[in-house]
């Protein structure tokens, strides 16, 4: 019975050193990859990394994916990296990111996609307003060109506050006119 215990226990102790050693040599392989694709500032995508270090590409997607959003990689396009930010980083501080980046859920996922919709909205609407802002100067030349004053620049006015805002509510007057509780003395009462 010992020797099934110390057997298996060997087995056990080879597999999992073989894991620990291969997850800190795919942690090493992909802290020197990125180092040298931050030296040549190339854009690449997890195909190539996964390729160049042997990992599985969705596993380096996904830490390509978290690094990215931890700022140590820039996001060119979909699926499209570069390390230039990656330049700098030691070795010990890309293994902290990388755990981080490695804890992502779907909460997170779903966030950065959005944060990535957002900024590429925000690109848009940027260059329709650089666009706008063009035109209105391109429209200002042409009537100096041609000597007519446009006019002051025009100021938005504030709302008005409505008519029923403006004038507090009247009270009601006790008098003569209005009925009392017990009905005496109104209008129309004998």
């Amino acid at each position: 019975m010992s020797l099934k215990r110390s057997h298996s226990a060997g087995i056990r102790t080879s597999f999992s050193s073989g894991s620990d050693s291969g997850s800190k040599l795919g942690r090493q392989e992909l802290y020197d990859e990125l180092k040298r694709l931050a030296q040549s500032g190339q854009v690449f995508a997890p195909v190539d990394i996964a390729l160049a270090i042997g990992a599985g590409e969705a596993l380096v997607s996904r830490s390509l994916l978290g690094l990215a959003a931890e700022g140590y990689l820039e996001k060119v396009d979909t699926g499209q990296y570069r390390a230039t930010p990656f330049a700098e980083i030691p070795q010990a501080e890309f293994i902290k990111a990388l755990a981080r980046a490695s804890k992502t859920d779907s909460t997170r996922q779903r966030d950065l996609s959005e944060i990535g919709r957002l900024k590429q909205n925000n690109d848009v609407m940027r260059a329709k307003l650089l666009t706008a802002i063009a035109e209105r100067d391109h429209y200002l030349a042409a009537l100096k060109q041609h000597g007519i004053d446009p006019g002051p620049v025009p100021v938005p006015t504030p709302p008005e506050p409505s008519a029923a805002a403006q004038t507090p509510p009247s009270p009601v007057p006790t008098g003569a006119g209005s009925p009392t509780p017990s009905g005496e003395g109104g209008v129309g009462n004998p």
